[in-house]
């Protein structure tokens, strides 16, 4: 892939470890001026002073993003400063698992709020410049679990879904004005999360991979970066699951 993103505004959230931060890091190396957004001011703050001291361009955002009205104030603030965000990456996500009998109506409403909610939230305020322009690119940050389910997920996967669902439509909607939404699925991916679980658990993970081995976070940021690339263009609506031949 070229590099033919020149001195775009990206924003990724959840950008303060994992996947989020192999992403903003990606895009920066690529000449991208990237927002990187968590809730927690040290870890977007780490992140983007690494992409400055290596040569990139960055800036942090410490925001809850399941709060509508703080998202919709930062987002008035940035375009004020910017004019548009030419990349945005929703990719923040919490979990918080259990059984539907055993789901409280808050572990249900945080997971949707954070992982669905926002991505309508930050479109909605982010997209209309991109559609001016007549370029954007909109990646929205699924999972294998929004197409398949898994029991005791039953929020996560609902979240995610619906964040397929929405894709779609906006790819619809956005086509017209040459500003493409995509979605990314990642399957198991090596992170701090997985790191936890012990080698029993981890070994009945890969076991269920056909490529017998868990993706990496760079899997993911690499594919999003070519859908936030001129050369992806042609390409919107679409779900890319990186999951090593989970799904097929």
């Amino acid at each position: 892939m070229t590099d033919s993103i020149d001195k775009k505004i990206a924003l990724v959230t959840g950008a303060g470890r994992g996947i989020g931060k192999a992403i903003a890091e990606l895009l920066a190396t690529h000449g991208n001026h990237v927002i990187c957004v968590s809730r927690s001011a040290g870890s977007c703050g780490a992140v983007s002073d690494a992409i400055n001291a290596s040569g990139g361009s960055a800036e942090s955002l410490a925001l809850d993003v399941a709060d509508k009205e703080a998202v919709k104030v930062a987002c008035e603030q940035l375009l004020e400063k910017h004019g548009t965000i030419d990349i945005l990456v929703n990719n923040a996500g919490i979990t918080r698992d259990g059984l539907l009998f055993r789901m409280s109506d808050d572990d249900w409403d945080d997971v949707i709020s954070t992982n669905l909610s926002s991505c309508f939230t930050f479109v909605k305020y982010l997209a209309r410049p991109m559609t001016r322009k007549r370029w954007g690119r909109i990646i929205n940050m699924a999972s294998v679990i929004g197409l398949t389910g898994n029991a005791g997920q039953a929020n996560y996967a609902a979240a995610k879904a619906g964040m397929i669902g929405l894709t779609k439509s906006l790819a619809k909607e956005f086509a017209a004005r040459n500003v493409t939404v995509n979605a990314v699925a990642p399957g198991f991916i090596a992170t701090d999360m997985t790191a936890e679980l012990n080698e029993k658990q981890q070994e009945a993970i890969v076991g269920i991979i056909p490529m017998k081995r868990m993706g990496t976070a760079a899997d993911i940021a690499h594919t999003t970066a070519f859908l936030a690339s001129e050369e992806a263009g042609y390409i919107t609506g679409q779900v890319f699951t990186v999951d090593g031949g989970m799904v097929m």
